[in-house]
């Protein structure tokens, strides 16, 4: 091969190396979400879409391709000093999108940094004004202020801010371990308002059914009061209106009278037992009916010879049970006065009798005079 051949090839290989580059540098393909700037001759001239384009090699330039989505970039812990003169660590998440490319290239230099020192020192504007608690309990309104600043400043560069996010508030470890023993005192404070308001809670409960509990009680002893007078008082009323329908004569009045008197004395204990002033108006009731039951047996004749007839005896009936064996009971006839008679007796010879009370208040008495006389007698017996 000659010298002409081996040039002819040179030149045919670096033509289809320059259509090559040409074909390269004039077809691009912009992805979706991205956005590309191009240059002619050094100045802007359009930006670029995403799909194929068609470029002047040589003499457009495309710059690199910018991202449309909305990016999240998170800055490094800064310290902020409040009102309260207390250093805190903040640290910050900003959410933002490029809005306009060309903005985005020609008007800042590097939006993410620039971004980031806007928002340290918009974030130590607004914390400064607040003190240490303002600050941990405000996070909304400290999130709002950040975006409205960000937002504005950032709306020139083509860049728009949807949030600003505090990641962390650090205060100082001192003032964490005074926040902890605050917090727990003030958690005993409340459990010891809560015990005392159950304990109150349960001792007004407690004394206001205690006092339902007696109202109740009271009130059922009171009905129970007065059901049991109710009924003693009809008992009483049935007792009264059956002795007036039986209309008993004071004969029977009298005999019922001293049968009821032994009942007083029964007992063991009963030493001494008192007679009661209506035992001699009884005894005279006796009295009457033997003198009306004896009139009769011995009259003399004198009540002949005036011309009255004697008056007639009807044997009284006793209050006494019957007998049940046959034999006759002290009511039958002239016997049931005779019985009458003994009882009568019997009663008056045992009330005349003295009692031993009585014997032993006499020996008390003679005791003590005795103890008296024998003083006196030494009294006059000195000198």
């Amino acid at each position: 091969m000659d010298a002409g051949s081996i040039l002819l090839l040179v030149v045919v290989a670096a033509v289809i190396l320059f259509v090559l580059t040409v074909l390269v540098r004039a077809v691009r393909i912009i992805p979706q979400a991205r956005a590309g700037v191009v240059e002619r001759l050094g100045k802007y001239q359009r930006t670029l879409s995403p799909g194929l384009t068609l470029l002047i090699p040589f003499v457009d330039r495309l710059l690199p391709l910018l991202d449309l989505r909305e990016q999240v970039v998170s800055f490094p812990p800064q310290p902020v000093i409040t009102s309260d003169n207390l250093v805190v660590s903040i640290d910050t998440v900003v959410y933002f999108q490029v809005t306009d490319p060309r903005a985005a290239t020609y008007e800042i230099a590097n939006y993410i940094q620039a971004v980031e020192q806007l928002t340290i020192t918009t974030l130590r504007n607004v914390v400064g004004g607040l003190n240490l608690e303002e600050a941990l309990t405000s996070r909304d309104q400290i999130n709002g202020q950040l975006r409205g600043v960000l937002d504005e400043a950032t709306g020139r560069w083509g860049l728009r801010v949807s949030r600003v996010e505090l990641k962390a508030i650090d205060p100082p470890h001192s003032i964490q371990d005074s926040m902890e023993k605050q917090m727990r005192a003030e958690r005993d404070r409340r459990a010891a308002i809560l015990t005392a308001e159950g304990t109150k809670q349960s001792a007004i409960l407690t004394a206001e059914g205690e006092r339902q509990s007696q109202i109740l009680k009271a009130e059922g002893q009171a009905k129970a009061a007065v059901l049991k007078a109710d009924g003693e008082a009809q008992a009483i009323q049935k007792v009264f209106d059956a002795i007036h329908r039986g209309n008993p004569d004071q004969k029977l009045l009298a005999y019922q009278y001293l049968q009821t008197l032994p009942k007083i004395a029964e007992g063991g204990s009963n030493k001494l037992w008192i007679i009661p002033s209506e035992v001699g108006d009884a005894l005279k009731g006796i009295g009457s009916v033997l003198g009306n039951v004896a009139r009769p047996a011995t009259g003399t004749g004198e009540d002949e010879a005036a011309g009255e007839p004697a008056p007639s005896y009807t044997p009284v009936e006793a209050a006494a049970p019957a007998p049940t064996d046959g034999t006759a009971g002290p009511t039958d006839g002239i016997e049931s006065t005779g019985s009458l008679e003994e009882d009568a007796r019997a009663f008056v010879a045992e009330a005349s009798k003295p009692s031993e009370l009585d014997a032993e208040a006499e020996g008390i008495l003679r005791h003590h005079a005795a103890r008296q006389l024998d003083e006196r007698d030494g009294g006059t017996d000195e000198p």
